[in-house]
């Protein structure tokens, strides 16, 4: 299964739903590629995937900087996990391919 491409990320925060863009690549088994949201684009890393389990880390720089490290099983074009952002707790987040 590939996770290559645009996937439609809505992270369920305190302050409501937050949405984001998460574009992947894959080559020679490695995963690269960004994350866009509240007119930022940052890009990930540390990326890993087994066959079902994604795990990738976005260095946020606004509003506040922060490291958020997401950990999703992936179901055909669906994900649902956890991002965990810093000091300031975890949240369930849910993706669909675009």
């Amino acid at each position: 299964m590939s996770i290559a491409g645009k996937w439609n990320v809505t992270i369920k925060a305190p302050t409501g739903p937050q949405k984001t863009v998460l574009e992947l690549a894959e080559s020679s088994g490695a995963i690269t590629g960004s994350q866009t949201g509240n007119g930022t684009s940052t890009p990930i890393s540390d990326a890993s995937f087994d066959g079902s389990k994604l795990v990738w880390t976005n260095h946020v720089t606004k509003p506040l900087k922060m490291k958020v490290v997401f950990t999703a099983t992936v179901s055909g074009d669906t994900m649902e996990g956890k991002c965990k952002a810093g000091l300031m707790g975890s949240y369930s987040f849910t993706a669909t391919r675009a």
